[in-house]
C-alpha cells in the first residue's frame, strides 16, 4: 500500500507551503484576521473556481454553492485508505455541527475519470453523507483543475490495467461563504478527535462571516 504522496510528490508540496506562506505574509499586512487551527490561505492566487461536472451531469462551479462554506478534497474511490478515512471524518464533522453542518458543503474531487463515472460517484461520495457532491472531468479538464489548486498525482501501475492506484497530495481546501479560499487542511492519519474538533473549530469560524 503506497503513501498518499511519494518523494515525487515532495516538489509541488514544497511550493504549495511556500503558496502558503506568502499568503500569510499578505494577510499580515492588514487588519488582523481571526485565529485558524488549520494554514490559513486567505488571499492565495490559486484555486480560484473550477468547472466540473456533478454526480448527475450537472456543470457545477463555486458560484453554485455561495452562501455555504466549501470543504473540497481531491481523491479517487479506488483509493484504499486517505481518501476514504479524510471523507469520513468530514462526515462526522459535519454531524457534529447539528444545523451550522446545513451550510457546509462537501466536495469530492475524482483525480481518476477514467474510472470514477458520474454513476460511480453518485454510489461513493453521498455513502458518506447524503448531502456530499462528487465531481468529475475528462482528463484534459481533471489535470488542469488539479495544477490549479497545486495538486500532484500520479499513476502507480498495479498488477492488470485496470487496477493501478494514484499517488496524490493528501489535503483539504476550505472556502468561506462568499467563495473565497480560506484554508488549508492537511490530512490526518488517524482522523483523531483533535484533527476533528480544531476543523470544526475553523468551519464555524468561517461561518460566522470572520
Amino acid at each position: 500500500m503506497r503513501a498518499a504522496t511519494t518523494t515525487r510528490g515532495w516538489l509541488p508540496a514544497a511550493r504549495l507551503l511556500a503558496a502558503c506562506c506568502c499568503a500569510l505574509l499578505v494577510a499580515g499586512c492588514g487588519q488582523p484576521g481571526p485565529h485558524f487551527n488549520n494554514i490559513d490561505i486567505t488571499g492565495a492566487d490559486y484555486g480560484k473556481d473550477f468547472h466540473l461536472t456533478d454526480q448527475t451531469g450537472k456543470p457545477r462551479s463555486l458560484a453554485d454553492f455561495r452562501g455555504k462554506v466549501v470543504v473540497l478534497f481531491f481523491g479517487y474511490t479506488h483509493c484504499p485508505d486517505v481518501c476514504p478515512i479524510t471523507m469520513a471524518e468530514l462526515a462526522q464533522v459535519v454531524k457534529r455541527l447539528g444545523d451550522d453542518g446545513k451550510r457546509v458543503q462537501v466536495l469530492f474531487v475524482t483525480l481518476d475519470p477514467a474510472r470514477d463515472t458520474g454513476q460511480l460517484l453518485a454510489q461513493y461520495v453521498p455513502a458518506f453523507d447524503p448531502g456530499f457532491i462528487g465531481l468529475y472531468a475528462d482528463e484534459t479538464t481533471t489535470l488542469e483543475t488539479a495544477k490549479d489548486f497545486h495538486v500532484f498525482y500520479q499513476k502507480q501501475p498495479g498488477k492488470t490495467p485496470d487496477s493501478y492506484s494514484l499517488d496524490h497530495t493528501a489535503a483539504t481546501y476550505v472556502y468561506d461563504p462568499q467563495g473565497r479560499l480560506r484554508l488549508f487542511v492537511r490530512y490526518d492519519q488517524d482522523a483523531s478527535e483533535r484533527h476533528s474538533t480544531e476543523l470544526i473549530e475553523d468551519l464555524k469560524t468561517l461561518l460566522a462571516g470572520r
